[in-house]
């Protein structure tokens, strides 16, 4: 596990590397990863609630200042920024609901591990991520139909995104909090937890693998498109991480609470919202390609980020500093 936490993202990147010579070399096992994305995921973030104790959760939920601050920069900033970015696509209805599927979804999986490890809040970001999660089911259809028109808007199945909420958030969310019951009266539920933090960064690149590696031919297939929309990808976390700045310091954050907004106005949920991509009609079916393309940027993006948004909002001298993810049942 030692080894793992120290080396998780250059374990990351490997497994992205693999996980892209894979899919090349072997296209036709796309379908069959493909089922695999949502259980992978959705044991991935059962493992992420149980990294904080629900009691922690509690005085999370009462910050109404950083969970104001993520709903703002979310759900206001962030649609400005992303129609400013989106005015230098060419006229490509079925690349721009792509990039709007994508950037207009804030994350509520992995950001919590890379915000945790460059020293924000994981307590924060685990209280935000059913809101964020909720939030975005009702205003990303409204912001569809504010970007797209009705006709557009119209084509994207609430189902899936219905689905994703269950299966990835409500379940793995109750499960977590079963176990830490559990684990109050019997050794098994300490157990359980325990051997989950020892898995936390291999179901992470399993995660990575899986979802890359099933769709990385699609991807081989549109270079050309996918090279339209890469430029708007980069240039996304480099304007957030100002953004997180700024409304660090308007919100009047902590440090972490800061370090844990600037990852959470830049980090997309690219693996939940795939399903609504793959979902699309026929002559939209280049979306979730584009969605994929997003998440290969952003896995480097958060490998900068962790090395950066500490210097651009580091600890003030005197007080502690933001500690990477620790498993709450060793540490007791």
């Amino acid at each position: 596990m030692k080894f793992g936490e120290r080396h998780q993202v250059a374990i990351y990147l490997l497994t992205l590397a693999g996980a892209v010579l894979f899919g090349v070399a072997a296209p036709t096992t796309g379908p069959a990863l493909e089922h695999g994305i949502e259980p992978v995921l959705a044991t991935l973030l059962y493992a992420t609630f149980l990294q904080v104790p629900f009691t922690s959760l509690n005085r999370s939920f009462r910050d109404g200042r950083f969970l104001s601050a993520v709903l703002v920069v979310n759900f206001l900033v962030v649609p400005l920024v992303v129609w400013g970015l989106t005015l230098a696509l060419p006229d490509d209805r079925a690349v721009l609901l792509g990039v709007l599927l994508v950037l207009l979804a804030p994350c509520v999986d992995y950001v919590i591990v890379f915000a945790g490890l460059a020293g924000g809040s994981a307590q924060r970001l685990l209280a935000a991520a059913p809101l964020l999660m909720l939030a975005q089911m009702v205003l990303l259809p409204l912001y569809l139909l504010l970007f797209l028109g009705s006709d557009l808007a119209a084509i994207v199945d609430p189902a899936p995104f219905v689905e994703a909420f269950v299966v990835l958030i409500a379940i793995p969310l109750t499960l977590a909090l079963c176990t830490e019951l559990l684990a109050r009266r019997h050794r098994a539920g300490v157990m359980i937890t325990r051997v989950m933090t020892a898995l936390m960064v291999p179901l992470m690149a399993a995660t990575l693998f899986t979802v890359v590696a099933s769709q990385i031919p699609q991807v081989s297939d549109s270079l050309g498109t996918v090279a339209r929309v890469i430029p708007i990808y980069a240039a996304f976390p480099v304007i957030m991480a100002v953004v997180g700045r700024v409304a660090t310091q308007v919100f009047r954050l902590d440090v972490s609470a800061g370090r844990a907004l600037s990852f959470s106005g830049a980090t997309r949920n690219s693996l939940v919202v795939l399903p609504l991509a793959l979902a699309l009609p026929e002559p939209y079916a280049i979306g979730a390609v584009i969605v994929v393309s997003q998440t290969l940027v952003e896995l480097v993006a958060m490998v900068v980020y962790v090395r950066v948004i500490p210097r651009l909002q580091p600890a003030i001298p005197g007080r502690s500093k933001g500690r990477r993810l620790r498993c709450w049942a060793s540490s007791s």
